[in-house]
């Protein structure tokens, strides 16, 4: 038989440990299983219908993205929230969007802010909350930023976006219920294309800045539900 037949073999679906690992992960960013819950591995076999083994492995995984905390001899929780965490995050993305975006605003096509724009409006409809849009909201920041962008600035940015997910996730979610924040949110993505639009490096800076204050703020809540967010400084 010619080996280059079997060189490669047919692909299979995805593993046990992969789909174990997405609901898990799912569940954690939407806040479902919420920050610092203890996590059984009995008692998520049973919820999964698969056997421990594949969970004890997802977990693994999910810890090495900071989302599972594992001890020794224990069942595993989910990480909770750092305020140090969150504030080191912002920190990193403060210094590596503005940049990009001063590059970027010069080289997105018309057609393709017009497309975000459409998409922008759409993260203002009342019957959709932030679980909702999450998926096509990271996909609207990676498109501002993509004509600038290299391969490792997506990588470092995915990771920082990841990591700041859950907590956009429940702060958006304790907002989700006043009409008044999701037509916020419309305006606030719609003026960063606006940004976009007039292809002044500091401009589109200016605005992704302001944007990452906001969003901050609104991570915030996850931490403190009761506070209430400021405005940014002009």
């Amino acid at each position: 038989m010619d080996s280059s037949v079997t060189a490669v073999r047919p692909i299979e679906s995805r593993s046990v440990v992969e789909q174990v690992m997405t609901e898990l992960r799912r569940s954690i960013l939407s806040g479902a299983l919420a920050p610092g819950r203890d996590l059984s591995l009995r008692e998520l076999a049973e919820m999964l219908q698969v056997s421990i083994i594949p969970v004890r492995e997802a977990l693994r995984s999910l810890e090495s993205e900071g989302l599972v905390v594992t001890r020794p001899g224990r069942s595993a929780r989910v990480a909770p929230l750092d305020l140090d965490e969150l504030q080191g995050l912002y920190r990193l993305r403060r210094r590596l969007e503005p940049e990009i975006a001063q590059r970027s605003c010069r080289l997105l096509p018309e057609a393709e802010l017009d497309r975000l724009e459409q998409q922008a409006v759409g993260f203002g409809a009342e019957d959709r909350t932030m679980n909702d849009i999450y998926d096509a909201h990271h996909e609207f920041h990676l498109a501002l930023l993509a004509p600038a962008a290299t391969s490792w600035d997506i990588r470092i940015l995915s990771t920082l976006w990841r990591a700041s997910e859950r907590y956009i996730r429940i702060g958006w979610g304790s907002l989700d219920p006043d009409p008044r924040e999701h037509a916020r949110r419309e305006q606030y993505h719609v003026e960063l294309v606006a940004a976009f639009r007039q292809r002044d490096p500091e401009v589109a800076a200016a605005a992704v800045l302001q944007h990452l204050f906001r969003n901050e703020q609104t991570a915030l809540l996850a931490l403190d539900p009761g506070q209430r967010r400021v405005a940014p400084v002009s």
